[in-house]
């Protein structure tokens, strides 16, 4: 089985069925030992692979041991007792090994081992359970395994491709080698190998003319293998190691024995190239002289060239005048941008070359053992290193220079913006600051806007704390510029200076307006206070001569001496009243002259309103004369009809005096007349006489009736509408008077009619007196009349007396 590699120690071991290990130790990169396949321990007793190493590794033995004139003929036999191993290593060496012992005794056997095996050791290749003991015994698999080892030590470990070395160097020079040709791909040392086309292309891709490729076949795998090993043997001194049929019948040929017969190749075609290379060295040597000299007039000319670009350049590059505007740096800017975009990079380019060039041809000289080449002076490399770093240096400080100039350019034109936004800014805002702080419009204000006045200038003292910063930052920014030196500073500090002290005078004007204003609150706030005072009194005193005027103004209506007293009496009271309403008026007004004295004191000569009043002292005035004027005068009407109520009580006594008698009268009269129509005893012919004598007398009577309706008439034209000295009325007087006219002649006309039915129908006095008393029974209201139904009662009466059934012309019948 086949070893594998261990990770910590880097080393290859190789494990055989005996036990015994052979282990080589290399760097990573040289790991030639790692196979791409693990060997099963059964085709490692393989037969056939067994036979195929011994016959190669034998051969290859040989290739080696000829040049000292001997050879082996069985491997496990002729290096036994060491001296034939010692032999080949070192040919293959080319260094001295120890004196051999020259004894046949097993021990100098063991011995010239030993020392062959210390050799293989100190190559770098740890044998691990490989003993002299098992060589000297003739163990084949142990000495199989050694000498591949050596042959991976010193044939295949040196062969190195494209960094790869080892069996990977050789598998990848195969495939190099072989790529170009047809039904070849070369992919391991086994299976790849079989049908010869590989071994027949690398012979035909070195030596062309021994072998023509294009007539091969890839069916005749027996042919291509016995050319190529005829070829390699007769022309190039490769001795034939493998066998075609053994490689033909083994499904996988011994790697070994491939590897090993490969490198032989390699080896040979190798030493042969480095034949050819000598060979064209030589021929090359007059090329290189001539190359050499070029080098050297090309350098001295460049170096020339670049020095004295240096020289103009570093005099532009170290000019650090600034300018005053933003444009002209960055044109500078962009002249130096130019100098790095278009003007440096060839410079950089000439001075890479430079250097190259010179490298060039140090080493070139110094391989083709000349001297080295030393420039004129001032041209050496180290001159155009210093002059170039001073160059660079000059240049960064250039460019250092100019960015830190245009950022503070920058900055300037920045600032300077930003001065103008908010100096501008400032500066339109402040527009009539001035004026209207220094306005006196208070003095003309009603508290009300007084007070507005004072929130608005709280407003602005508001904002005008709030544009200090704005004032600060127009400050610190001008600061700023003076700091950066800007060009325009003069004419920044001048405007700065403006703005500064027109703050400073916003802010005085402004202390002196909150200092008037607040002065001018605490006096309209005094004088609304007496304005307040003065309303409180003024309007219920100005209500009370309102309403003295209207009461003194009245138009009043009496009817009676009580009533004209009644009204006197009040009017006296008022009139006691007047000296208690003078004093108040005397102080409202002392309020109101208050006022005129604060007002006047602060040199206010306008007339200030009073707002919660339109009365004015002037007007209370004016009121206050009309009152006491009116006073008079309601004294002198109320004088008038006291004496026309006088007047009016006498013909109220008067007119009493007369209608009590005359109204008895009439009553008297009424009852005379009635007893005189109830009267049934005496008769009618009496009755009529009694009744025509009291009409006589109540026609005499007329005067007194005429008099009291002259009387009254009078009273009437005085408007006396009432008389609590009677309960009779003129009407009264009418009605009774009417009513006794009537009643006498009615009465007159019932007797009269009597006595004629009496006579026409015949009628005693006795019934006469009957029907009289039945109708007088149901004559309740003695009014003489009875109504219809009262007369069929009266009709059916004790008497039975027929009366004519024919019904009344009226409801109502008179006797």
């Amino acid at each position: 089985m086949m070893s594998q590699m261990m990770p910590s120690q880097m080393h290859m071991s190789v494990e055989y069925s005996n036990g015994y290990m052979i282990q080589t130790q290399e760097p990573s990169n040289n790991d030639y030992t790692i196979q791409e396949d693990e060997w099963d321990r059964d085709l490692l007793l393989d037969p056939a692979w067994e036979k195929q190493q011994r016959k190669t590794f034998t051969a290859w033995c040989n290739s080696h041991l000829r040049k000292t004139g001997t050879g082996i003929e069985n491997i496990e036999e002729d290096f036994r007792n060491g001296l034939k191993l010692m032999l080949l290593l070192e040919v293959i060496s080319g260094e001295r090994l120890p004196k051999p012992d020259r004894g046949k005794m097993r021990f100098h056997k063991i011995a010239n081992v030993n020392k062959a095996l210390e050799y293989i050791t100190s190559k770098g290749v740890k044998l691990v359970s490989i003993g002299a003991e098992e060589i000297v015994d003739g163990n084949i698999k142990m000495t199989l395994g050694m000498i591949w080892t050596i042959i991976l030590r010193f044939a295949i470990q040196d062969i190195s491709v494209e960094e790869t070395s080892a069996k990977e160097g050789l598998l990848l020079w195969c495939q190099r080698k072989t790529a170009p040709y047809r039904n070849v791909n070369v992919q391991n040392f086994h299976v790849s190998w079989k049908d010869g086309l590989a071994l027949c292309a690398l012979i035909h891709r070195h030596r062309p003319d021994l072998i023509d490729y294009a007539k091969l076949n890839k069916d005749d795998p027996m042919g291509n293998l016995n050319l190529a090993f005829e070829v390699a043997e007769k022309h190039l001194d490769i001795p034939k190691m493998l066998d075609a049929e053994d490689i033909i019948n083994t499904p996988k040929p011994d790697e070994r024995a491939i590897m090993t017969y490969v490198s032989c190749f390699y080896h040979a075609f190798a030493g042969a190239e480095q034949a050819e290379t000598a060979a064209n060295r030589i021929c090359k040597v007059l090329g290189v002289n001539q190359e050499n000299e070029r080098l050297m007039e090309e350098y001295e000319k460049l170096a020339s060239e670049l020095l004295e670009w240096i020289r103009q350049m570093t005099p532009w590059l170290e000019d650090k005048s600034p300018e005053t505007s933003l444009a002209a740096m960055r044109g500078k800017l962009e002249d130096f941008r130019d100098y790095r975009r278009l003007h440096k990079p060839p410079r950089v380019q000439e001075k890479c070359q430079l250097e190259i060039n010179f490298n060039t041809l140090q080493t070139k000289l110094r391989i083709s053992n000349r001297p080295a080449f030393m420039p004129s002076e001032g041209r050496m490399v180290s001159d155009i290193t210093s002059a170039w770093t001073g160059l660079e240096q000059a240049e960064k400080g250039y460019e250092e220079w100019l960015l830190s100039e245009i950022r503070r350019l920058e900055r300037l034109d920045h600032l300077a913006q930003k001065f103008q936004m908010k100096a501008t800014s400032h500066e339109a805002w402040s527009v009539g600051k001035d004026r209207v702080l220094s306005s006196k419009d208070y003095e003309s204000c009603s508290l009300p806007e007084l007070r507005a006045l004072l929130r608005k200038h709280e407003a602005f003292e508001s904002d005008l704390a709030a544009h200090q910063d704005r004032v600060e930052q127009v400050a610190a920014i001008a600061q700023e510029l003076n700091e950066l030196e800007y060009h325009a500073a003069s004419v920044i500090n001048e405007r700065c200076q403006a703005i500064c002290d027109q703050w400073d005078q916003l802010g005085t004007l402004t202390q002196k307006r909150r200092d008037n204003l607040e002065r001018m609150d605490k006096l309209l706030e005094t004088i609304d206070q007496l304005f307040l005072e003065f309303s409180r009194r003024s309007a219920p005193f100005n209500n009370w001569m309102e309403g003295a005027m209207e009461d003194l103004q009245d138009m009043f209506i009496v009817h009676s001496v009580e009533e004209i007293q009644s009204l006197i009496s009040a009017h006296n009271e008022f009139k006691a009243t007047l000296p208690e309403a003078d004093c108040e008026r005397q102080a409202i007004l002392s309020a109101f002259t208050e006022v005129q004295k604060i007002a006047q004191s602060y040199g206010i000569s306008r007339n200030i309103p009073n707002p919660y009043s339109d009365i004015t002292p002037a007007e209370i005035g004016l009121q206050w004369e009309k009152v006491k004027k009116m006073v008079p005068q309601r004294d002198s009407v109320l004088q008038e009809e006291m004496s026309r109520q006088l007047a009016n009580e006498q013909l109220r006594r008067q007119f009493a005096a007369q209608v009590n008698i005359i109204a008895p009268w009439i009553q008297t009269r009424m009852e005379e007349i009635g007893r005189n129509s109830a009267d049934i005893g005496g008769p009618l012919e009496d009755q009529m006489s009694q009744l025509k004598q009291l009409e006589q007398v109540i026609t005499n009577y007329k005067s007194n009736i005429d008099k009291l309706e002259e009387h009254h008439q009078h009273i009437q034209e005085c408007l006396i509408f009432d008389n609590k000295h009677t309960n009779y009325t003129m009407e009264h007087i009418r009605v009774g008077w009417e009513m006794i006219l009537t009643t006498i002649a009615r009465t007159m006309n019932e007797i009269e009619t009597q006595i004629l039915t009496r006579d026409a129908k015949g009628i005693s006095q006795q019934q006469m007196n009957e029907f009289r008393q039945s109708f007088t029974h149901f004559d309740r209201d003695r009014s003489g009349r009875l109504p219809y139904e009262e007369v069929n009662a009266c009709l059916i009466c004790p008497a039975r007396v027929r009366l004519n059934k024919q019904p009344p012309s009226s409801p109502h019948h008179h006797f």
